[in-house]
This record gives C-alpha cells, sequence and structure tokens, in this order.
C-alpha cells in the first residue's frame, strides 16, 4: 500500500478563458418556463439569512439505470450546493454529498466564531471558491488578521492569519458567507435549471476591481452541469479564479476497496501544505491514478493538486467509483481553462473531494520562478467561465 503521511503533494494547474459566455435558442415548443425560485418547502430553517432552495425531478427510468432527482442550495452561503440526490437501481434515492441535515448544517454555518470568515462552508456539500481557490500565502498583517501579498505591483491584503501554519496563508476566496439575489428557477423537459447573481463588488474591499458573478445549476437525469461565470464590471484589471469544493461521498462506506481515476500525468510537491514550485510526474509513484479503472484508495490520506491531464474530448475526466456498491461518478472539468485538481480524502474518512479550480496553489508566490500560474487577467469588462459537470454510471456497464 502507498504511504500518504509523507510530505503532502500540491498542484493545481492552471487554466483560464476571457469570454463573454453565450447562449442557444430554444425552440418556442421547449422553452423552459422562468419562475421566482421558492424556498424548499421542507426546510424552515435558513441559512445566511435565507432558506434553502432546491430543484427536482421525478425518475423516469423505471430503476433501469442511474438518474440525479435533486439538488440542493444555499443562496445565503455563495450558492453551496449543499446536496445532490440520486436514484441507484437497486439502492432506491442517495445522497451524492457528504452533508449533515440542514437542521445541523445551520448550526454549524452561523458567521460566527471559528466561521467568522464562512469557512465552515468548506466543512460539507460544495462550497464554491472565488476569486481565489486554496491557499494564497503572504506576510502576515500587524493585527495578524490579514495576509499580504501583490499582484502586478498591486498590493492584496486578504482575510486569513493561518495561526498554527508553517507560514500566514488566506484560503478559499471570498464569497462563502456571500448572498445571492435573483434567484430564478427554469423548468426543462428533463429537469430544473437554477440561476442566480452575487453582486461581488470588490469583494469587500479585498480586490482590484468590482465583479459580478452569475450561476447556473442545471439538473437532468443525466446530468448535474455547474456553469459560474465572472465579469470584471469596474475599472481596473483584476486576477480571477474560480473553483469548487464537492464533498463525494463513498456510498457502501468502505472505503478501502473504493477507486479513484485521475487523469494527471503531474503533481506539485509541497511542505505542509506549502507548495515549494517543484512538478513531478506522477508515473511509477503513490500519486499514479491513471489506470482507466482507477487506484484504490486503502488507507491513503490524500490532499494532493493533479495537473498536465489526458482529456477525453477536452474535458478533465476524474472518476470515483464504488464497485461494492455498484457506483460510479464522473467529475468532467468541460472548461479548457480548468487544469488543476485537488484531491482531498483524509484517511479514515468515507468521502472524495474533488477541486476543479484554474489555479496553482499560492498562486502569487515567487516560488513558482515565472510559472504561469492560472490567475485570469480580467480586464474591465472582460468575463471567464468554470463549467463542471456530474454524470453517473454503473462500472463495467456498456
Amino acid at each position: 500500500m502507498r504511504n500518504h503521511r509523507a510530505a503532502s503533494v500540491f498542484f493545481l494547474f492552471a487554466a483560464f478563458i476571457i469570454s463573454t459566455p453565450g447562449c442557444k435558442s430554444v425552440p418556442a415548443a421547449s422553452a423552459p418556463r422562468a419562475q421566482q425560485a421558492q424556498p424548499n418547502a421542507n426546510s424552515p430553517v435558513e441559512i445566511g439569512g435565507e432558506a434553502p432552495v432546491t430543484i427536482s425531478r421525478k425518475p423516469t427510468s423505471g430503476g433501469n439505470k442511474p438518474e440525479f432527482t435533486s439538488v440542493t442550495m444555499l443562496p445565503g452561503r455563495g450558492m453551496n450546493v449543499f446536496q445532490i440526490m440520486a436514484a441507484l437501481p437497486g439502492k432506491g434515492e442517495i445522497p451524492i454529498l457528504n452533508s449533515p441535515s440542514i437542521e445541523e448544517a445551520a448550526t454549524r454555518l452561523t458567521g460566527t466564531g471559528r466561521d467568522r470568515l464562512g469557512g465552515a462552508s468548506t466543512s460539507l456539500g460544495g462550497a464554491f471558491l472565488i476569486p481565489y481557490p486554496n491557499r494564497v500565502l503572504g506576510a502576515l498583517s500587524p493585527d495578524g488578521q490579514s495576509i499580504v501579498t501583490s499582484w502586478r505591483g498591486h498590493k492584496l491584503v486578504l482575510p486569513g492569519g493561518g495561526r498554527g501554519a508553517p507560514r500566514p496563508f488566506a484560503i478559499h476566496g471570498l464569497i462563502l458567507k456571500a448572498k445571492a439575489e435573483n434567484l430564478h428557477t427554469l423548468t426543462t423537459p428533463d429537469g430544473q435549471t437554477e440561476t442566480a447573481e452575487i453582486d461581488a463588488g470588490d469583494f469587500g474591499g479585498h480586490w482590484l476591481s468590482s465583479t459580478e458573478l452569475n450561476f447556473r445549476i442545471a439538473l437532468t437525469a443525466e446530468a448535474v452541469d455547474v456553469t459560474i461565470t465572472a465579469k470584471n464590471v469596474g475599472k481596473e484589471a483584476e486576477p480571477m479564479a474560480i473553483g469548487w469544493h464537492p464533498y463525494f461521498r463513498i456510498p457502501s462506506g468502505d472505503r478501502a476497496q473504493a477507486r479513484i481515476h485521475v487523469p494527471a500525468t503531474m503533481v506539485a510537491v509541497a511542505n505542509q501544505a506549502i507548495p515549494t514550485g517543484q512538478l513531478i510526474p506522477v508515473k511509477g509513484t503513490e500519486y499514479d491514478y491513471l489506470a482507466a479503472d482507477g487506484a484504490p484508495l486503502d488507507d491513503h490520506a490524500l490532499d494532493t493538486n493533479f495537473s498536465h491531464f489526458q482529456r477525453t474530448h477536452g474535458m478533465i475526466d476524474v472518476r470515483l467509483i464504488d464497485p461494492e456498491y455498484n457506483y460510479g461518478l464522473h467529475v468532467e472539468g468541460l472548461s479548457p481553462q480548468i487544469e488543476t485538481v485537488q484531491i482531498y480524502s483524509p484517511q479514515g474518512r468515507n468521502f472524495v473531494a474533488v477541486e476543479d479550480q484554474f489555479n496553482y496553489v499560492d498562486p502569487f508566490g515567487s516560488e513558482w520562478k515565472g510559472i504561469d500560474t492560472g490567475m485570469v487577467a480580467l480586464a474591465p469588462g472582460q468575463s471567464v467561465s468554470w463549467r463542471v459537470r456530474l454524470a453517473l454510471f454503473t462500472p463495467g456497464a456498456k
């Protein structure tokens, strides 16, 4: 068995698009019906001052194939995808994400104490990480509450500190407590789609320009398709990266036999979660998950950033396989800009977080020695889009 107790390996491989998203026209006969999004009627609990919102559909396969049935989101916590449900042949309806009940989540996501920066959002469901996923290192501010770094000569002061860590850091972006607005539900022929906006502005005074975020989360039998577009609506250029932090369950609960396939050829070396700037090949190492049927998790502790992918039809196809449960999940990075994936799965835990994102860890750090670390440079009026699709499959089925 491979030993992941050695120094952690980190890498997030960078990619980006600068574009204005387009759309296809829909024939009148099949046009989706838009309506104001309604709170989840089954949950009177509010989180971040807003009720959860659920989109759903009824199974249509008669139990003959796996299909998605619902997605629940937290508009008061940056549109965190709190839970995804699916119907599996012979298993009934199961949760896809490792999340507690809404009621328990409300006791964690208080916005106070340890959650004052919203960090508790990254311990459940699938939080969105904008404008920087993962760690950003820097000098600690005199009050110990912030770190100071720079981009293209412009100073950035970010909330954080990272007490107890080898170096001070900020982590996981600036929208974990943001409230989404203008939510609308579209009913489609095979499901529903939720759209929402977050007027992020200058991210609480921590960023260089003003940003608008648009979310589109589409549910069908075959897929959950998530698209986020960030647009610079300010007057200055700004760096931008987008990522996700979804905790995917191992349905059988038997981590030892669960497998993952990661089509990456390189990882980045890190020392106590701090990147060194060195990339190494995965071939022949404990980080080689290139086999088509993946490699077993066993007792491996993963907090590892992968890059330089072998793409399938232009996408990054990470797969989680639970043979005992006859369950498989594709996590497909569809945007050509997504060129880094972090896999996080602590030893003994019943989940695998698959985090598609733009940037290397510590994207402003000098350790990268001039390497393009994947932060998109958005000029005023420009946009960048991030898109990930989830799809179910049955292992061994043709």
